[in-house]
C-alpha cells in the first residue's frame, strides 16, 4: 500500500547524494510507490491536538545537481494525513532536536515516526551506551579537570570529545604528558554546559572503527573505516576510508546484547561503533548513516530492508489501531 512519507531533515540542496544515507531511503521508499514530503524540524507547528508542518512535495532521482524536484508546499497534517514520519534531520542534539521529538511524540499513537521520538531522547549516542558498559573502552564522563589528569595518569593516553558531539567532530588524543590538557577542558567547559567523554585511546583505531547498522535489532551491515592520513579519527566526514568488513565473534555478541532492546524500544535504524573488533564506543539512534557504503561494498540493500521494516511496523500500528 503506498504510504505517505514526511522526511524531517537538513535541505535536500546541500546533501551529497553520493553517500547520503536519508536520500538513499527517499529514493527506496520512493520506488515501492510511497509518496514524499520534505519538512524542517522547525517547521513544526502544534494547536488543539493536531501537529503540522509546511511540507514540500518532492520527487527524487540520483543526478548530481539535479537530485529533487519540489512542488508547492502545503500544509500536512502530520497525525491525520501522514502515515511515516522519518526524523532524519543530522545533530547538534540540542533543545530544537529535543523539543521536535516531544511534539512527535504526541503523534505515535496514529502515525509511524522513525526512530520513536521518545527512544531518541531518551538514548543519546554517548549516554545510551553507557548500559553496555561491559563492552565499552574505560570511559569517564566529566568536567572536572582533576579528574581527568587522574584517569590520563592510569591509562596513558586519552581521547576526549564532546557528549553530544557527531560526525568526528571536536575529538581530541591526549598523550601521556598530558600536554594542552588543561587547555581542552577549558575549551569544553567554555563551549558546553554538559559534561564530557573522556575514554582511554586504543590504538586499534588505526586498524578502523567498524560501523554495523541494525535494522529493528537485526545486523544488517558493516563496514570498517580507517583513519585518513595523519588522523586517528575515522570518521568518513572528516576523511575516512571505507573497506569491507566481516563481523567479529564478539561483536555479534555486542549485536546480539543490543538487537533486543533497540527493537523494543523502536530504534529500528540504528548505526553502532565498534574499535579494534570489541570496543563498543557509540550507539546511534538520531541519524544513523553508512548504507550506501555498505551497500557498495556487500550489495546489501540496507535501505530496502529498512522500508520493510518499516512497512511491517506501520501494518502493525493499523491493525492495533483497528483493534481499539
Amino acid at each position: 500500500m503506498p504510504l505517505t512519507v514526511a522526511v524531517q531533515m537538513d535541505p535536500l540542496a546541500s546533501i551529497n547524494i553520493a553517500g547520503d544515507s536519508s536520500f538513499a531511503l527517499m529514493l527506496v521508499g520512493q520506488a515501492r510507490g510511497h509518496r514524499m514530503f520534505h519538512y524542517a524540524a522547525e517547521d513544526l507547528n502544534w494547536s488543539d491536538g493536531h501537529l503540522w508542518t509546511k511540507a514540500t512535495p518532492v520527487t527524487v532521482r540520483r543526478v548530481a545537481g539535479d537530485h529533487f524536484t519540489a512542488s508547492e508546499s502545503v500544509r500536512l497534517d502530520l497525525g491525520e494525513d501522514a502515515d511515516v514520519v522519518l526524523m532524519r534531520q543530522d545533530p547538534p542534539f540540542d533543545l530544537g532536536y529535543i523539543t521536535a521529538t516531544h511534539l512527535l511524540e504526541r503523534i505515535t499513537d496514529r502515525t509511524l515516526v522513525v526512530n520513536d521520538p521518545a527512544s531518541v531522547r531518551n538514548a543519546p549516542e554517548k549516554v545510551f551506551v553507557l548500559d553496555y558498559a561491559r563492552f565499552m573502552p574505560p570511559t569517564l564522563v566529566t568536567r572536572s579537570l582533576d579528574e581527568a589528569r587522574a584517569f590520563l595518569k592510569v591509562h596513558g593516553a586519552i581521547v576526549i570529545k564532546p557528549l553530544h558531539g557527531n560526525g568526528g567532530k571536536a575529538i581530541f588524543r591526549v598523550g601521556p604528558d598530558g600536554e594542552n590538557l588543561s587547555a581542552l577542558i577549558e575549551v569544553f567547559n567554555h563551549t558546553w554546559r554538559e559534561p564530557h567523554m573522556v575514554q582511554a585511546f586504543l590504538p586499534a583505531v588505526a586498524r578502523g572503527d567498524k560501523r554495523i547498522v541494525l535494522v529493528d535489532g537485526e545486523v544488517a551491515g558493516a563496514i570498517n573505516r580507517l583513519p585518513g592520513e595523519g588522523e586517528f579519527r575515522s570518521n568518513l566526514a572528516v576523511g575516512g576510508a571505507a573497506e569491507k568488513t566481516e563481523l567479529t565473534p564478539r561483536e555479534r555478541e555486542i549485536c546480539d546484547a543490543l538487537g533486543p532492546e533497540l527493537k523494543r524500544r523502536g530504534l529500528l535504524f540504528v548505526g553502532i561503533d565498534v574499535i579494534g573488533g570489541e570496543w563498543l564506543t557509540e550507539i546511534n539512534v538520531t541519524s544513523p548513516t553508512g548504507i550506501v557504503t555498505i551497500e557498495r561494498f556487500d550489495g546489501t540493500d540496507v535501505a530496502a530492508l529498512i522500508w520493510d521494516a518499516i512497512e511491517r511496523r506501520h501494518a502493525a500500528l493499523g491493525s492495533a489501531r483497528a483493534g481499539d
